[in-house]
């Protein structure tokens, strides 16, 4: 399945969460992410960071493009991104669909 293809649904009211099985099936559809309680999470490391700040501008105008805007830190070089639908408190296919065109912004994925 091409998540890269599919939009983000709008979260309005509730929205139900995948269980584990469903999750287990799309997580080989996001190769580098892990899904780690009720959130999916990658690290990603960049030359340095000026490269780690511009995939992190690159990885804000797809959040607002599919208006799903992930969690992330940056640490010099290094950028961790968490993602999860608050209304949903766990995982949809909205992250998968997300975590999938953030591979699309790294070189390695």
């Amino acid at each position: 399945m091409d998540l890269t293809q599919k939009r983000c649904k709008p979260c309005k009211g509730e929205m139900e969460r995948l269980d584990g099985e469903q999750v287990g099936l799309l997580l080989p559809d996001v190769p580098g992410w892990e899904a780690r309680g009720e959130r999916l999470k990658r690290s990603l490391r960049f030359t340095d960071f000026k490269a780690a700040m511009a995939f992190v501008n690159r990885m804000a105008e797809v959040a607002e493009a599919e208006q799903h805007h992930p969690d992330f830190t940056v640490h010099y070089n290094q950028v961790d991104v968490e993602v999860w639908t608050h209304v949903a408190k766990g995982l949809t296919e909205n992250d998968f669909i997300l975590a999938a065109k953030i591979n699309q912004l790294t070189p390695a994925a």
